[in-house]
C-alpha cells in the first residue's frame, strides 16, 4: 500500500527494539589496520604503520553485527531499499593492535516519514575485560517506506549550523577517490557489497557505475580533520559524525571544509562537510577533539 503523496506504508516491529544481538568477536591485527589506512589514502604514519587504528576503522569489528538488529524491526522484503543514512562514532579511546573486541548492537528507535523511514542502531565495542572502547550510532534509512509513526530514541544530533557559512573555514583539504579505491577498500573493510565492485550490478541497480563506499569517504574526511585540526592524533578524537548525502564515484575530486564551532571543558568542536563541486556528499559533519 502507498499513500497518495508518499511511499509504501509498512509496519515495523516494535518488539525488536532494545534487543541486543549476539556478540561478534574480532581480533585486531596491525596488518589489518595498515591495510585499512592504505585503502583510504590515510597519510598519518601511526595508522599506515599499524600502530593505532584510524577512527573509521572502528566500523570493521562491528560490520557483521551492525545490521542484525534492523532485521528484528524491518520486514525482509524491503531490504532492497535500505541505505546507510548516518554514522556517528563516540570514541573512548582508539583501537589498538593485539586486542580482541566484542561488539554487539541493538535498534533503539525508528522514525517514519512519507519519503522514507530510519531505524537507529546503537553499537558497543568492548575488550575482553569489559572496557568500552567505542560506541556508534547508525541510521539505516529505507527509501520511500513509511513506517507510519516514530517510536523509541533517536540518534544524538549533529546538525550543521548554517550560520557558519558566513565564516571562512579554518581549513580545506582537497582529496581524490582513486579509480581502484573500491577494490582496495572492500577487502580492507570487509564490505563485499557488489555495488562497489561490479559495474553491471551497479548499472542494473540504476546507477551510472560502481559507487564508492560511504564509510571510505567518511574515512577520507576523518584524516582531513585529524591532520588539519587534530595534530594527526587519533587519541584526541572523541566524536566523529556525518550524514551520507550523495553518492561518490571513483575518480571524484572532493574537498573537506572545516569550521571551528566552540571550545568548552578541554574539547573543541568542529563542523565540516565534504563536497564534490557544488554537491555536498557528506553533510552535518561534527568532530569533537580534545585540546
Amino acid at each position: 500500500m502507498s499513500t497518495e503523496t508518499g511511499g509504501r506504508v509498512v509496519e515495523f516491529d516494535d518488539s525488536g527494539l532494545n534487543r541486543w544481538c549476539d556478540e561478534e568477536r574480532f581480533e585486531v591485527l596491525a596488518e589489518r589496520i595498515a591495510e585499512y589506512a592504505a585503502a583510504t589514502n590515510d597519510p598519518i604514519e601511526a595508522h599506515r604503520g599499524g600502530e593505532v587504528a584510524p577512527p573509521v576503522f572502528a566500523i570493521v569489528p562491528v560490520f557483521d553485527a551492525m545490521l542484525v538488529p534492523v532485521i528484528d524491526v524491518a520486514p525482509m522484503d524491503i531490504f532492497g531499499r535500505v541505505v546507510h543514512g548516518e554514522q556517528d562514532f563516540h570514541f573512548h579511546r582508539p583501537i589498538r593492535p593485539g586486542e580482541t573486541l566484542a561488539s554487539r548492537a541493538r535498534a533503539i528507535g525508528y522514525a517514519g516519514r512519507s519519503n522514507g523511514s530510519g531505524i537507529t542502531v546503537h553499537i558497543e565495542s568492548r575488550t575482553d575485560s569489559g572496557e568500552l572502547v567505542n560506541e556508534q550510532y547508525l541510521i539505516a534509512f529505507f527509501r520511500n517506506i513509511d513506517a507510519g509513526k516514530t517510536v523509541g530514541r533517536p540518534a544524538p544530533e549533529h546538525k550543521f549550523d548554517e550560520s557558519l557559512r558566513a565564516q571562512d573555514p579554518v581549513a580545506e583539504v582537497t582529496q581524490r577517490i582513486d579509480l581502484d579505491q573500491t577494490y582496495r577498500y572492500a577487502p580492507a573493510s570487509g564490505d563485499p557489497v557488489p555495488l562497489h565492485l561490479d559495474e553491471e550490478v551497479a548499472k542494473d541497480a540504476g546507477l551510472p557505475g560502481i559507487i564508492a563506499h560511504g564509510l571510505c569517504t567518511m574515512a577520507f574526511a576523518s584524516w582531513a580533520v585529524l591532520t588539519e585540526v587534530g595534530g594527526s592524533d587519533a587519541h584526541r578524537l572523541r566524536r566523529f559524525a556525518v550524514r551520507f548525502a550523495k553518492m561518490v564515484f571513483p575518480g571524484d575530486e572532493l574537498r573537506t571544509r572545516i569550521w571551528k564551532v566552540k571550545s568548552d571543558k578541554g574539547i573543541t568542536t568542529y563542523a565540516f562537510e565534504t563536497v564534490r563541486g557544488a554537491d555536498v556528499v557528506l553533510s552535518d559533519g561534527l568532530a569533537e577533539i580534545a585540546d
